[in-house]
């Protein structure tokens, strides 16, 4: 390894009796190839064209220089078009911290030879006082540049412990070898850029998918850390998200040396560099952090850093951030490809925090259904009443956690029972907080013990003082005397009721509007005189609209043979008995409407 040589002797011959020193400068085309060097060329040409593999056909090469120039140092130099300078890629003979080693465009030997265009053979590098002593065992070195389609590819250099080690036949066949190697190191290099694009491409589009998996915020920045590692080998990375005004930036993620953290960090959007890519609206890529003003030191170790903002629907939400503690780590390419993931990126923060929006409403949401719910239960009578010539029983099965249907019992007077069962239109929280209000006039009538026929009209009335768009409900009104066993029923829209006497049935022809639909309506009254053993049930239309596998629904027909057939026993059973045939008819099929039953049996 050489150093840049003093500018008096760069590129001259030395004066006086040191000429073998002096640097060799060869024009591969004036070359005279010797028919020894044929079959060398034909070898190495054969190995040339048998792969695309960088590190392959370096290490080909190599071996095949070895056979006509028995080297013990070798090493082959690729410049990096970016920053200028020359990185070894091959070597064989050198130590670690000479291989690590970066060389500027012109800085000593390999560099002169990069920066001209022309080898250097130097005989003696004792007495080129350029020299770096890299290794004090080396006396002689040979440098020739690899040029393709006139565009410098690198440099091919030798060097020995032994002065006057080279020749010029050397010197002839590395020329001739790096004019013939130059393309092939350049196509190899085109290769792996394809296939390293390929694999980017597809990286990203795995990236893609998976981030649009996941829904929770904090394990998806956690992925997208770990899936970033996959395309790019940062140091240190974090996500830092807008807060709600857009004026400060707070970590949300962070990972350090192999451990992740996040730290509640705020920085404004008026400072620092990742406040500069959200004011300026583009990607920073900072070779070294040290020379620019806007860093505000957080690592010491960071030297580099590269910050690419996440835009979503026309605004920025946050950045990426990545570091290294290497100066210019960060290359276009990596600035490509976070760019072209960070779209993703923002797509998929923006799903996972309205997921967790809709996720808090839906909590709020069950907590106000669970509280609607406990509110609908106790407006609901905890059990039918009884008297001496008549049991009754109820029960309520809601579709959802909470239920449109509402029954109630109301007393009037001494050993009178009015039967209330409705229907509110909808279901779910409307239907549940209409109820309520039904069952709230309703309630404050009842104090004035006004008939079936009657009741339904005042509450009609009630419903079109407070007219709500769409909202109605059906109602089965009836009183119960227990001193003459008759039965009063209203009906305003509701399933008619059925009554079985002796196994026969029949349906109590009680008809109406409902309630809440239609201004100064009057409803019609039955009469309906019992006599012991007589059973009547009273269903919501959740129970005949019931349907099965076979989309058949459930009826009146099936609903009055049961009621008939189980006439002879207590009221509860006959409830429990239409519910558990209702289930059975529908099988699998969900229910879609709530399940209410009422039944009266005359002791």
């Amino acid at each position: 390894m050489s150093k840049t040589p003093p500018s008096s002797s760069a590129g001259h011959e030395f004066e006086g009796d040191y000429r073998p020193a002096a640097p060799a400068r060869l024009d591969p085309a004036n070359v005279r190839i010797e028919p020894a060097d044929m079959a060398y060329f034909m070898r190495l040409t054969d190995a040339l064209n048998t792969t695309l593999d960088l590190q392959t056909l370096l290490g080909r090469t190599a071996e095949l220089v070895r056979t006509v120039i028995p080297y013990r140092i070798f090493a082959i130099f690729l410049m990096n078009d970016r920053t200028r300078e020359l990185r070894m890629r091959f070597q064989i003979g050198h130590t670690p911290a000479v291989e690590r080693t970066r060389v500027p465009l012109g800085k000593g030997v390999v560099g002169q030879v990069a920066l001209t265009r022309q080898p250097i053979l130097l005989n003696d590098v004792a007495k080129a006082d350029y020299y770096i002593d890299a290794n004090p065992e080396v006396r002689s070195e040979l440098a020739v540049p690899l040029v393709a389609k006139n565009r410098l590819i690198g440099v091919m250099d030798m060097e020995s412990e032994q002065p006057d080690y080279f020749r010029e036949e050397h010197l002839n066949v590395l020329t001739m070898t790096a004019s013939r190697i130059a393309q092939s190191i350049e196509n190899a290099r085109l290769y792996a850029r394809v296939s390293r694009q390929a694999k980017t491409l597809e990286v990203l589009n795995e990236i893609a998918v998976e981030l649009a998996s996941i829904l929770d915020l904090n394990p998806l920045l956690e992925k997208v850390g770990q899936l970033l590692r996959r395309l790019i080998d940062y140091q240190m990375f974090s996500i830092m998200l807008l807060d709600e005004k857009g004026e400060q930036l707070i970590t949300r993620y962070a990972w350090r040396f192999g451990y992740s953290h996040a730290p509640m960090r705020r920085i404004p959007t008026s400072s620092g560099l990742v406040g500069a890519a959200v004011r300026e609206w583009r990607p920073l890529n900072v070779p070294d952090v040290s020379q620019d003003p806007r860093y505000i030191p957080m690592n010491a170790e960071t030297r580099s850093e590269l910050i690419v903002p996440l835009f979503y629907k026309g605004r920025v939400i946050g950045v990426l951030d990545l570091e290294h503690t290497r100066p210019a780590f960060f290359n276009e390419e990596h600035e490509r490809m976070l760019t072209t993931l960070a779209s993703q990126i923002a797509i998929a923060i923006e799903n996972a925090r309205l997921y967790q929006a809709v996720r808090r409403q839906e909590r709020q949401l069950e907590r106000d259904i669970a509280m609607a719910r406990e509110v609908q239960l106790r407006l609901l009578p905890p059990a039918a009443p009884s008297h001496p010539h008549a049991e009754m029983a109820v029960r309520f099965l809601p579709a959802r956690s909470i239920g449109g249907d509402l029954y109630d019992f109301l007393e009037y007077g001494h050993n009178r029972t009015a039967i209330v069962l409705g229907d509110v239109s909808g279901k779910a929280a409307p239907a549940a907080l209409f109820a309520a209000l039904v069952s709230g006039i309703m309630r404050a009538a009842a104090a004035q013990e006004p008939g079936p026929a009657e009741m339904l009209r005042l509450l009609n009335d009630a419903l079109q003082e407070r007219k709500l768009e769409s909202q109605y409900v059906t109602m089965l009104f009836a009183l119960w005397n227990d001193e003459n066993h008759t039965l009063q029923v209203a009906n305003s829209g509701a399933v008619q009721p059925v009554f079985c006497r002796a196994g026969q049935s029949v349906a109590v022809k009680a008809e109406g509007f409902p309630l809440g639909m239609f201004p100064d309506v009057s409803y019609e009254e039955l009469s309906v005189a019992t006599q012991p053993g007589d059973a009547i049930v009273f269903v919501s239309d959740g129970i005949l609209d019931a349907e099965n596998e076979k989309e058949e629904m459930y009826g009146q027909d099936r609903l009055a043979n049961l009621l008939c057939a189980s006439r002879d026993l207590p009221a509860i059973e006959i409830a429990d008995a239409i519910l558990a045939d209702v289930a059975r008819f529908q099988g699998s099929k969900d229910r879609f409407d709530d399940e209410t039953i009422i039944v009266l049996r005359v002791r």
